[in-house]
């Protein structure tokens, strides 16, 4: 049987990638953050938690990183 990894755990370490909401507005794009996910141990999946449920737009995962998205751009 497989084991799932719980919210639980999953707060207890840093997250693999970062769950952006990205609208576009005109020729700019606007990045909210919305939640974050973890990889599974066996590799073959990710939990991804969200703190809102953005409507419209679409849900980008990056890896964490210093810097902050920029407004502008294409994802």
């Amino acid at each position: 049987m497989a084991t799932l990894q719980t919210n639980q755990s999953a707060a207890s370490k840093a997250p693999d990638f970062i769950a952006w909401h990205v609208q576009n507005k005109g020729e700019k794009n606007f990045w909210t953050r919305v939640g974050a996910s973890w990889k599974h141990k066996d590799g073959k999946g990710v939990t991804l938690q969200l703190e809102s449920l953005p409507i419209g737009g679409r849900i980008v995962l990056r890896e964490p990183s210093e810097d902050k998205p920029q407004t502008e751009g294409r994802a």
